[in-house]
């Protein structure tokens, strides 16, 4: 039974590291999963203190996920049309592999300002507000998924060690 725990785990850790870059998965909460299910395993490998604190910091991610990329649109003078201008940009992108993810919210995002109403030179702004606080989300995102990574790695280390 620990094996097959171990197995999901894995794949809900890799599944989450995909969905830190993939807007429709969820990314730290699926790699937090991931840990989590160790939890069931005849030896425990996390303290509660741990995971409390690892939970906390998935919420805190995954709402600043949302809040970033806007924040970022606004410090640079965009407003909602940048933002789903850069989300959409984002879907299309994942069709052009990792050009197409990084390329694909700024492009969206400058089309997206540009159909408000707004000169090029706002618009590029703009786009590039939101592409940095793509980017920044996305690096946090990632930053939280390979520490939780670390740390199941280490522990099936162990377990194939044992």
């Amino acid at each position: 039974m620990d094996i097959a725990l171990i197995v999901i785990g894995v794949v809900l850790m890799l599944v989450g590291l995909a969905g830190c870059v993939l807007p429709f998965l969820p990314g730290p909460p699926l790699a937090f999963l991931g840990l989590l299910i160790q939890q069931l395993n005849t030896n425990p490998p996390f303290s509660a203190k741990f995971l409390w604190i690892m939970g906390g910091i998935t919420v805190a991610i995954t709402v600043l996920d949302y809040f970033v990329p806007i924040y970022g649109a606004k410090k640079f003078g965009g407003g909602k049309w940048g933002m789903w201008g850069c989300t959409i940009g984002l879907l299309v992108g994942l069709w052009f592999g990792p050009i197409g993810i990084i390329a694909g919210p700024f492009v969206g995002a400058f089309i997206g300002e540009l159909l408000a109403n707004n000169n090029s030179k706002q618009a590029f702004k703009s786009a590039l507000g939101s592409f940095v606080g793509f980017l920044f989300g996305t690096l946090l995102k990632l930053v939280v998924c390979l520490v939780m990574a670390w740390y199941l790695g280490v522990f099936v280390y162990q377990f194939i060690v044992r």
